[in-house]
């Protein structure tokens, strides 16, 4: 018998109907063999981060309980990702951090370090970006992350300046 373990993910996007790709990734995580959703949170209209030069992004995070390995979870992700509209493959590096129809991260995978090619855990940047500190925080205060404590922990050494809930119902 496979281990569950609890995964958090962070979802973004700031292309077409962001908050309609949101909710609908969260209904796609929802829908992943060998896991449950436990917890998403809240919608949240963020400013840019890294580039600035386009639109905010609507960001939330959720909390699978999953069987799956990183490297599946992370395969069924960009899958995801790749429905809505996103491909990784025709993005270059002058498009990192640019816009979005939909941006999913593996941002913690239990209590798990992990550093591959393709798949890094935690999220190298989750530490710096409040963006989804703020969201995981509501669902995982206390979830813990390798090198940082706590989620919680973590999210009182950044600014969460500009990053607001919205109505929308996830």
């Amino acid at each position: 018998m496979t281990e569950k373990t609890r995964a958090y993910i962070g979802i973004g996007a700031n292309l077409g109907d962001p908050v309609k790709a949101v909710q609908e990734a969260l209904q796609a995580l929802a829908a992943l063999p060998e896991s449950r959703l436990l917890a998403a949170s809240r919608l949240y209209r963020t400013p840019a981060w890294g580039r600035v030069d386009q639109p905010d992004f609507i960001n939330a995070a959720a909390v699978l309980e999953t069987t799956l390995t990183p490297q599946a979870l992370l395969a069924a992700l960009q899958a995801i990702e790749l429905k809505a509209g996103r491909d990784r493959r025709s993005e270059t590096a002058a498009r990192r951090w640019g816009p979005r129809v939909l941006d999913l991260d593996l941002l913690l995978y239990g209590e798990q370090v992990i550093n591959e090619p393709g798949l890094r855990v935690p999220h190298p940047y989750l530490h710096e970006r409040a963006f989804a500190l703020v969201p995981l925080a509501e669902i995982a205060p206390e979830a813990p992350f390798p090198g940082h404590g706590s989620v919680g922990e973590a999210l009182r050494l950044v600014d969460p300046a500009g990053i607001e809930p919205i109505d929308a119902v996830p």
